[in-house]
């Protein structure tokens, strides 16, 4: 017994050679190149795609005289914007140095809020499109951006089951969730 402590090493070794501090007041900024190959982050710019065009669409046909493509402005320019900068926070990992934020929480709350967002924006386009002869293009603008919302309806509604699993720690480690 009295060799135990003599045999047992602690040390442990590390392929990577040290890195020196990044200088600069942005140094910290390093994006996670690993969080673009996940899928909620293959989701967020699927929603960011679709979603700049659903609200170009609606932008260029004259949506001003119609209550109905007011809404459908404001869910697709409010969701696409906060999907910017919650891509842009996990890209950058400032999640992680706000962590006063319960993240998993506040991604699955903001979710399920855009998928009932855009559940009423594409049932207001869609039922608001009405084919005329003299404006085919403002008609075919209009029935694009409700399909479009149908697209971004649906990946939002992937990014909410995504995001409870995220939460409810699903299919992940318990050790590995709480770092």
């Amino acid at each position: 017994m009295s060799e135990f402590p003599s045999k047992v090493s602690t040390q442990t070794s590390s392929n990577e050679a040290p890195s020196a501090p990044r200088s600069g007041v942005l140094g910290f900024l390093r994006p996670d190149v690993d969080f673009l190959r996940t899928i909620p982050a293959l989701l967020m710019v699927v929603e960011m795609v679709l979603g700049l065009l659903v609200w170009a669409l609606i932008a260029d046909s004259q949506y001003h005289s119609s209550s109905a493509y007011n809404w459908v402005m404001f869910v697709a320019l409010f969701c696409w914007l906060v999907t910017l900068i919650l891509f842009v926070i996990y890209l950058l990992q400032l999640q992680r140095k706000m962590t006063f934020i319960p993240w998993s929480i506040l991604l699955f709350a903001y979710h399920c809020l855009a998928t009932a967002l855009y559940i009423t924006g594409f049932i207001t386009c869609a039922a608001s499109v009405q084919p005329t002869s003299a404006t085919t293009t403002i008609y075919n603008k209009r029935a694009a951006a409700s399909f479009f919302a149908c697209l971004v309806m649906i990946a939002y509604g992937a990014s909410a089951t995504f995001s409870f699993l995220a939460w409810r720690g699903i299919g992940s480690n318990a050790a590995t969730a709480q770092a």
